[in-house]
């Protein structure tokens, strides 16, 4: 399973710091970033945004979608991006991007989009690392990294607000028994974090009672099925009778050959997992990372190596859950571009995919009953090429109740955006 990562390692390593990057030719120097303690005051108009007009928002490519604000690599004084998340405050409804990097976590404050202010970061809590994944529960971020013996950051966002000055920051909580991992998932409902990708239960998820969320607990995992490298955990309440009700986790497991599958497991019972089926397809490459509609219906899989090894448009697989014993792919959906798609999440009647050199893609599925799926709109935060290579998107985060959408890029740092009117 970790001959797999270490061929990523080396894709990731030379498309980041190998390539030339001519990232300077598409910046405009114009834009500055609100900082605590600049001489920008925050919330001054900075004219940072870029409209879509004509297929382009300044130097990037768009479609229906413009640019807010941009803050790089070298503002954050990073090398390289990669996932990202969002946190509202619930006191003050202000939006924050946490946005993963080589070296930590930065904070960057959303409230005006239009003048985004880099509050600090969270340093790594050893190494630098291409990979960091960060998801938040209960007003807290938990964090993971491939570096070793990372173990899980957690921090009070809660501190973020009435910051004065830019710094770095100190975790509130760090758990170190499972070291390093590839990934995080939580499930708000339930109050469980799920790392996978670590050494522990064969790479499999490892359950973490995170309803305290300075104490985590470590309380049992799934090793069944070996590696996971991504997941989604849910309450499900979706059409299958016999499961509504049960946690249930919807696992992208792949060893890097021939054995990539989907894999659904009752977690209910943390000491006692089951195995509900699993789900597999033809031409995989790596099955990496997949997503559940909002009523549970269809999943939306990505496979992060079948456009590199075999040529084809951007995939995404659509599969009907209807019934959960029998699965049935309901859809390929191939977009108009040949990037390799990383991660995708769904909102209501749309699909947000991450998609590498392509960008930013979104997806109409308000007709998904009967295939009928539309790009809504893009916008390309890569604006070299759509190759199938292992630059651009990383992540994308459109949960914002301001509709901002936050992107990261492994090369250029973060994008935020939001759909023109």
């Amino acid at each position: 399973m970790k001959y797999f990562a270490l061929i990523s390692m080396l894709f990731l390593l030379a498309s980041c710091y190998n390539d030339e990057i001519i990232e300077d030719d598409y910046l405009d120097d114009s834009i500055v970033i609100g900082v605590p303690g600049s001489p920008i005051t925050p919330g001054d108009p900075l004219n940072l945004s870029y409209p879509c007009e004509n297929g382009m928002a300044g130097m990037y490519p768009c479609s229906g979608y413009d640019l807010l604000a941009r803050i790089s690599l070298e503002d954050f004084d990073s090398t390289s991006g990669n996932d990202n998340w969002g946190w509202t405050d619930p006191e003050t409804e202000k939006e924050y991007v946490l946005s993963g990097l080589d070296d930590g976590t930065a904070f960057v404050d959303i409230s005006n989009p239009m003048a985004p202010i880099f509050l600090g970061k969270l340093l790594t809590a050893t190494d630098p690392s291409p990979w960091r994944d960060v998801k938040v529960y209960n007003n807290h971020a938990f964090i993971v990294s491939e570096a070793a013996g990372h173990g899980l950051q957690v921090f009070d966002l809660t501190r973020l607000r009435d910051l004065t000055e830019k710094q770095n920051f100190t975790v509130d909580s760090h758990l170190t028994e499972f070291g390093n991992a590839h990934n995080i998932a939580i499930n708000e409902e339930s109050g469980f974090a799920y790392v996978i990708g670590s050494s522990l239960y064969n790479g499999g998820p490892v359950f973490i009672d995170i309803n305290d969320p300075k104490n985590p607990i470590i309380v049992g995992g799934y090793e069944a099925d070996s590696y996971t490298h991504d997941a989604q955990i849910v309450i499900y309440d979706g059409p299958d009778p016999n499961f509504q009700g049960k946690e249930l986790l919807f696992g992208s497991n792949s060893d890097g050959g021939n054995n990539n599958q989907v894999v659904i497991v009752d977690v209910t019972d943390k000491e006692s997992p089951k195995r509900v089926n699993s789900i597999t397809y033809e031409n995989g490459g790596y099955t990496h990372q997949g997503y559940l509609s909002e009523d549970h219906k269809y999943f939306f899989l990505g496979d992060e190596l079948d456009e590199f090894k075999f040529g084809s448009p951007t995939l995404t697989r659509i599969f009907d859950l209807t019934n959960l014993m029998d699965p049935v792919l309901h859809y390929n959906y191939f977009a108009g571009v040949n990037a390799i798609d990383h991660n995708g999440y769904s909102k209501g009647d749309f699909f947000f995919i991450a998609s590498y050199t392509a960008g930013l893609r979104v997806l109409d599925i308000s007709k998904i009953g009967i295939k009928e799926i539309t790009e809504f709109g893009f916008f390309d935060t890569y604006p070299q090429d759509n190759n199938a290579k292992f630059d651009g998107v990383w992540n994308v985060y459109p949960y914002f109740e301001s509709g901002v959408i936050a992107i990261n890029d492994i090369n250029s740092g973060l994008f935020l955006v939001k759909a023109s009117e």
